[in-house]
């Protein structure tokens, strides 16, 4: 609903078309390959692939825009570093999303003002990508010898890398992890 409700809004501006409809993150990515638009709008969370991991697949290719509730300094972060150009807030109105568009078009940055402000006196992220990749998947009720069959690895390192990942947030144990990396937007 959200979707649809997105897309009339921004068909109704005379320069913006939209030209295809995901609800995942693998379709979002085939479609932008089939439709090649020069803006996609994307969001931090999809089942199957991330917004974040579509922005990266895609760099240099389309430009992305993350419109998400996610108003957290760690998410904005890893939006950048995945190439993002635009990182929006669901609360705004619909023409501010409309100018995002347009201004991100034209090569330009839009972040919201305010999580960019705190984006500079946040945590930094202690997690390397494969600690956070395998404290998702601990998330996600995967077992240790699940995660290490699915990335290839023994489930010795998977057990070393959720311990260096409790430590490394001060938790007691993966779910705490999981926890705090949650809410400061690192997971």
């Amino acid at each position: 609903m959200v979707l649809g409700a997105l897309a009339a809004l921004l068909s109704l501006e005379d320069d913006i078309e939209v030209v295809a409809q995901a609800t995942d993150g693998a379709s979002a990515l085939a479609l932008v390959r089939e439709h090649q638009p020069d803006v996609l709008i994307t969001d931090v969370e999809m089942p199957e692939l991330s917004g974040l991991d579509v922005a990266r697949a895609l760099q240099g290719q389309t430009r992305v825009i993350v419109l998400t509730n996610f108003a957290r300094a760690g998410y904005l972060r890893r939006a950048l570093e995945a190439g993002v150009g635009g990182y929006v807030l669901k609360a705004q109105p619909a023409e501010e999303l409309a100018d995002a568009v347009r201004r991100v078009h034209r090569g330009l940055r839009v972040i919201d003002p305010q999580l960019a402000a705190e984006s500079w006196s946040g945590d930094a992220d202690p997690l390397t990508p494969r600690q956070r990749e395998i404290l998702l998947l601990a998330t996600e009720g995967a077992s240790t010898a699940r995660i290490a069959a699915r990335l290839g690895i023994s489930a010795g390192t998977v057990r070393n890398y959720l311990s260096e990942a409790i430590l490394k947030l001060g938790a007691a144990n993966r779910i705490e992890a999981a926890r705090i990396a949650r809410a400061k937007g690192w997971l």
